[in-house]
């Protein structure tokens, strides 16, 4: 009920502030897993993603610095957040993330690992692509375009693709260049997603 609450007022908002534009929805299909992977741009970004999406079963990554207000911690976990150590290889987190994508629902999270990860020229964590391997689950990048700064006059719009799958490499056991050459595809369909004029 709480989580409704949150939902519908995010949407509100977000939807005065932003007129958000979602192209590419049917992409992720009612009652199956997903591992959704946007670009990240803004503080703005998680919450307008909840509210965008059709679907109410979100699991979302959060950095683990969200977790030390209380009044934070709470709201963090009636919204499915799930706390990140950025930087360490938190094995819970990956078993976490599994668990709920073995339950059909969606983890959302943001490869780049820190706001604008991809504009500075940063590579993407590996982290998505060992959570789609370890539980079979498709990856869909995301792109966020958004100009957050300009409440009421600039557009958000969020450009859903397609699932991609790594079943060839399911149940064997991957180095880190292959961890980070599939990582690099998802980066490059990202950034298509998020130059691409919808």
């Amino acid at each position: 009920m709480v989580r409704a609450i949150i939902k519908f007022v995010l949407k509100i908002t977000t939807l005065l502030l932003y007129r958000v534009k979602v192209v590419g929805a049917e992409n992720i299909e009612e009652g199956k897993p997903y591992i959704l992977c946007p670009n990240h741009t803004s503080n703005w970004d998680p919450p307008t993603m909840v509210a965008a999406l059709k679907r109410n079963d979100v699991y979302i990554l959060a950095k683990e610095e969200m977790f030390v207000n209380e009044f934070i911690k709470w709201l963090a976990v009636k919204v499915h957040a799930l706390p990140v150590k950025r930087g360490k290889n938190d094995i819970n987190l990956l078993k976490s993330c599994v668990k709920v994508l073995n339950e059909n629902h969606l983890v959302l999270m943001f490869p780049e690992g820190t706001r604008n990860g991809i504009k500075k020229k940063g590579k993407i964590q590996n982290g998505a692509v060992l959570i789609s391997l370890m539980s079979g689950v498709p990856i869909i990048p995301i792109g966020i375009q958004a100009k957050y700064s300009r409440p009421f006059i600039s557009r958000v719009k969020i450009n859903i693709g397609k699932p991609l799958t790594f079943d060839e490499f399911k149940d064997k056991k991957t180095d880190k260049e292959t961890l980070e050459l599939l990582s690099k595809i998802v980066m490059t369909e990202m950034i298509k997603l998020t130059n691409q004029e919808i």
